[in-house]
């Protein structure tokens, strides 16, 4: 990235976190870590954090901004924040990024002494990132710190192993501005890992070229080291392993005994037992080797798509921090499937792949619901549906539903500067959802607060377990009325964390903001729940804005629901732990809040509601019809560019296939299998990128 673009890529991040600052009404340092901690959660640096910032200046001062500790695995991920508010891209210097990492390490060096952890208050930042090291030491296997930082390395740092900290694996690594940037940019919301094979295992891999398509794809068969293995997921971790993969590792699994028994007891005989991994690259560099077999020196964009849980299982059994016994990884192999896939066609190949590779073990559909056809949906509502224009506003705008990474910071940053005026007129900044806030929205109105205080990327997965059966069921219910009361969830919710930001009683006593707007909202829905009445979100979506009468009611429930979560009973001591307990939502909702003020007007009938759903459901269905009627007829003008299209990509299935000859030769009168079948391919088709033609 030349300098000129830098600066207008370092500007852009600005506004948008200017703008994350005034929206939240919180300091500049705190939006910068929710950006910076958000993105890093998506690339697999770490799972989502809490924000914790604790900072203690002069001789033997430390630092911690974040924390989360992953008991099943033995990870403690701690984030250390370098924000810089001047406007000028700066640059981070090897020596400051090692006095930042050693302020971390003084912070672990104090967070186990009684004497620290009595010291400070239980409700306090210190306290929420000293307890997890101070409680769980003897499950830590590994400490991996992250930087953020807005400043620029001169030279880009990997992932590197630096020393020990309180008798285990201290593993740093730096997400600056570069990175940060990058990561940003990358249309499959992921990083490439490149990986020097000759450095890390000491020579290159033997492999066996085993099958080969021209240009598209080549697989090859490898005895991996376990050694290596253990090396490279020390390092890189949850970054190695493919999105879906890692989403379902992170919230459901945990370290296979069975692996790991025969690690201690067999290690020569893993490769026997062990169904091995299936992994991607986008590249490989190969090697003759001394014995005139071909060899793998790197690898570019690795990701293991199937045998995420032999991989992390290894780096466990080696740990030399367990009571048990140590297993013996230089007896180990394991089998590899290594498929190289041309790097324009690893967004399409490679979730395939990693689908079925895994059609044997417990990940669900819903694990892949990245790329659910619901967003697509979502996506062409949004670019349709205009909001009433709010009171004052001549006219009304949209909100910007973005399917994947980068859609809106893309249409801001190119085109004429009357273009990105026009764009941001339609659609403006404070009128954006992706699909975490979706979740967020969705799951705290169905009273499932204690799910969204588990971080954004297990909210993300509770989700859509339950909206992949619904959709399984009927997409029907996926339509116009829902997302205007999506639009109207996201006014609520954001209105409500912007009031608790600036509530004063929240500014005298900072912390847990997010647990206390979800269990706010949440508590107020239940509330009227038992009382067979809802929130109008219709209403607050013809007005564009929260009802003042309905944010009093908020204002004034919100200090009441903070007093209960501190409140954790004695044997829950980390306040931000017991809000991802259904014991804190059970506190919460038995709580009899005082309110006063009218909701008349505010509210309807459950009843209603519910009628007005089903109406919203049949016109869908019909619209669905006439629309893929519609489309036939449009299709029969030229059907090449379509069989074409589907072709190329390798989308059609015999009934798909069949319906479009159908098509080609005329005929729209279609058997309900093919037309079945031929809406499904349209789905696909979109997805992948192909443009259908506009049809009145």
């Amino acid at each position: 990235m030349n300098a000129h673009a830098s600066s207008e890529v370092f500007a852009r991040f600005w506004e948008g976190l200017l703008f994350d600052a005034q929206a939240s009404a919180e300091p500049q340092a705190a939006a910068f870590f929710g950006l910076y901690s958000k993105l890093a959660a998506e690339n697999g640096d770490c799972p989502d954090l809490t924000y914790t910032p604790v900072r203690q200046e002069g001789r033997g001062g430390y630092q911690v901004d974040g924390c989360a500790l992953d008991l099943e695995r033995g990870d403690l991920f701690l984030a250390i924040s370098d924000f810089r508010s001047g406007r000028e891209l700066e640059t981070l210097n090897a020596a400051q990024i090692d006095t930042l990492f050693e302020r971390v390490r003084r912070f672990c060096e104090q967070a186990v002494k009684s004497t620290f952890i009595n010291a400070i208050e239980e409700t306090s930042p210190a306290f929420e990132a000293a307890w997890p090291i101070y409680s769980g030491r003897a499950h830590i296997r590994r400490i991996r710190v992250v930087l953020f930082s807005n400043a620029r390395l001169s030279t880009r740092r990997k992932p590197e192993a630096s020393g020990e900290v309180l008798g285990v694996p201290f593993v740093c690594s730096v997400l600056d501005f570069a990175r940060y940037a990058e990561i940003s940019a990358a249309r499959d919301g992921q990083e490439p890992i490149e990986i020097d094979v000759t450095a890390l295992n000491g020579s290159p891999l033997p492999c066996l070229p085993a099958h080969s398509i021209d240009g598209e794809h080549a697989s090859y068969l490898v005895a991996v080291p376990g050694t290596f293995l253990a090396e490279i997921y020390g390092l890189y971790g949850a970054r190695l392993l493919e999105q879906n993969v890692r989403t379902f590792l992170q919230a459901k699994t945990k370290v296979n005994v069975g692996i790991i028994r025969t690690l201690e007891t067999a290690p020569e005989m893993f490769f026997a037992y062990n169904n091995g991994l299936t992994a991607t690259a986008g590249g490989i560099t190969t090697v003759r080797l001394q014995d005139g077999n071909l060899g793998i020196a790197t690898i570019e964009n690795l990701q293991i798509v199937n045998g995420g849980q032999t991989t992390a299982s290894i780096l466990y059994a080696s740990d030399t921090q367990r009571k048990e016994r140590r297993a013996d990884l230089s007896r180990v192999f394991v089998q590899m499937k290594l498929s190289v896939v041309n790097p324009e066609r690893l967004n399409e190949i490679v979730p395939k792949i990693s689908r079925f590779a895994n059609t044997q073990n417990k990940i669900s559909e819903a694990d892949f619901f990245s790329s659910h056809p619901i967003h697509l949906v979502l996506e062409r509502i949004s670019r349709q549906q205009s909001a009433p224009a709010k009171a004052g506003s001549l006219s009304g705008s949209k909100w910007f539903y973005e399917r994947a990474r980068g859609q809106y910071s893309d249409r801001l940053a190119y085109g004429t500067a009357a273009e990105r005026r026009r764009f941001e007129l339609e659609f403006p900044r404070d009128q954006f959802i992706d699909k975490t806030d979706l979740a967020k929205f969705e799951v705290t109105f169905e009273c499932r607060p204690h799910i969204v205080s588990r971080g954004a990327q297990k909210c993300f997965l509770e989700y859509a377990e339950k909206v992949g059966k619904a959709w399984e069921a009927s997409d029907a219910g996926f339509n116009e009325y829902w997302f205007r009361s999506v639009v109207a969830e996201a006014i609520t919710f954001r209105w409500t964390d912007k009031m608790v930001g600036m509530s004063e009683w929240y500014q005298q006593d900072r912390g847990y903001k997010a647990q206390v707007v979800t269990y706010t909202i949440a508590w107020l829905v239940n509330h009227l729940h038992e009382k067979k009445l809802e929130i109008d979100l219709n209403l607050i979506w013809r007005r564009q804005e929260l009802p003042s009468e309905l944010g009093e009611v908020l204002r004034q429930i919100a200090p009441q629901v903070a007093r209960t979560i501190k409140n954790a009973p004695p044997q829950m001591k980390n306040v931000g732990e017991y809000c991802k307990q259904q014991a804190c939502w059970a506190a919460v909702a038995g709580s009899d809040y005082g309110f006063s003020g009218s909701m008349e007007g505010l509210v309807i009938d459950r009843t209603e509601a519910e009628r007005s759903r089903r109406e919203a459901i049949a016109a869908k269905k019909v619209d669905t019809d006439i629309d893929l009627d519609r489309m036939m007829v449009a299709m029969l003008v030229d059907t090449e560019p379509y069989v074409t299209f589907a072709r190329e990509k390798r989308l059609l299935t015999p009934k798909s296939d069949a319906a479009l000859r159908r098509l080609t030769r005329g005929d729209i009168s279609l058997p309900a299998s093919e037309r079945n079948a031929l809406k499904y391919l349209l789905e696909k088709m979109l997805q992948a990128g192909f443009e259908l033609m506009d049809v009145k």
